[in-house]
């Protein structure tokens, strides 16, 4: 007998048709004999509605009490799927994050996972029970309920994954599976069957929103595989694993874009010690985090530095900004939100030169100017105007020939 654990995102959830539908799978994994640990996220848009209810309250939001009206949407979801299965046939106890002993820090809204008891998840299945819990929150070590962030469920899947060394993670969602490019964008896109923890740890990182990143760095701390899979059908997914069990290495695997993004620029930025730290030590203690930086060559001791951020922050970053620029004595400052991320990635970069090049020469020949470039070994990443950026994916899709990838 194994122990399954099978996430199931919010359209996979959306009503209660669609989650008639998933009990009949999770029946038959409980017809072949194995156990079933069922996380879930909240229904559909419940989150964004939720959020715009806590807005109607007024323009300041108490933290811990948006973690407590935001959990609600998971354990929704919850209890439904567990009142399905009743009808079904089948015995399951649906549990919240912290009855599910999932153990978190006290950052609220966007907590990590601590630890998991999973003393009461095993009771349950002794008795042979489907467990259904909520995802995407846990308990602080005060004993509130905090939410782990956007995405947060799969984090869920995988940390209870881990906790109960089950013998399979899926994370179930409106795709099959991971793809070398947005579908959306470009129509040969094609399904990968295995990719690494790195490479995926990358393309989740820069847009695509398959799995939550912080899912992926655990999964690769621990080294479990996760299978992504569609909800609507049986075909098989994509499993992310290690490198040494890929059966070769792609040099490029992957079309990434982000258009959640925003470009800064501080002119004539004083060259001495301290400034950057300045800077970005603001921004972070408003919560912002950075992402590209460029600092141009000295002239006069004084230099340029562009830097991004995600697009949502843009409200809160403008007057952190325009105060540090100031103080700094910066002689000016712009700011821009009509910019997107491309990126390629792919494991085998690190051994064959000339990815950058073939990637800008794509870029070039469709009149695509780069704005602003960053790398790391496995991947490069470009700002381009945000009107070029479905061209810019299809053209590095060409270019690297990923159609051909399986």
């Amino acid at each position: 007998m194994a122990l399954i654990v099978a996430k199931f995102g919010g359209s996979s959830v959306a009503s209660v048709e669609k989650i008639k539908n998933i009990t009949l799978r999770i029946r038959d994994m409980r017809d072949q004999g194995d156990d079933a640990v069922v996380v879930v996220s909240a229904m559909g848009d419940t989150t964004d509605d939720l959020i715009k209810l806590a807005r109607a309250t007024g323009n300041e939001l108490c933290c811990r009490e948006l973690d407590m009206l935001l959990a609600t949407g998971e354990q929704q979801s919850a209890a439904l799927l567990a009142l399905t299965l009743k009808n079904l046939g089948c015995d399951a106890i649906s549990l919240t994050g912290w009855q599910a002993g999932i153990r978190s820090d006290s950052t609220y809204n966007k907590a990590r996972i601590n630890g998991v008891d999973t003393e009461r998840i095993k009771k349950e299945l002794n008795q042979g029970k489907i467990v259904v819990i909520a995802g995407f929150q846990g308990i602080s070590p005060e004993g509130d309920i905090t939410t782990l962030g956007r995405g947060g469920s799969d984090t869920s899947a995988v940390a209870l994954a881990i906790s109960l060394k089950a013998d399979s993670c899926m994370i179930f969602t409106d795709v099959e599976g991971v793809y070398t490019a947005d579908p959306r964008i470009v129509k040969d896109a094609r399904k990968l069957s295995k990719i690494s923890y790195e490479e995926m740890l990358e393309m989740a990182s820069l847009g695509a929103v398959v799995m939550q990143p912080r899912a992926v760095e655990l999964a690769m701390l621990y080294r479990i595989d996760v299978e992504v899979r569609s909800s609507f059908n049986s075909n098989p997914g994509t499993i992310i694993t290690g490198v040494e069990n890929m059966e070769k290495q792609r040099v490029v695997t992957g079309v990434t874009h982000d258009l959640n993004c925003a470009k800064f620029a501080l002119f004539d930025v004083p060259d001495r010690p301290g400034i950057a730290k300045t800077l970005f030590k603001a921004l972070a203690e408003h919560g912002i985090n950075v992402d590209m930086v460029i600092q141009s060559a000295m002239r006069d001791n004084r230099n340029d530095i562009a830097f991004t951020i995600m697009r949502d922050d843009l409200d809160r970053a403008l007057p952190v900004v325009r105060e540090i620029a100031e103080k700094i004595s910066a002689s000016g400052m712009t700011y821009g939100e009509d910019v997107a991320k491309v990126s390629v990635v792919g494991a085998g970069m690190q051994s064959n030169p000339g990815v950058a090049a073939a990637m800008f020469e794509a870029l070039a020949d469709e009149n695509i100017n780069i704005q602003m470039i960053s790398t790391s070994e496995i991947r490069i990443s470009c700002i381009i105007d945000r009107s070029c950026i479905e061209t810019a994916v299809r053209a590095l899709h060409r270019k690297f020939a990923l159609d051909t990838l399986d």
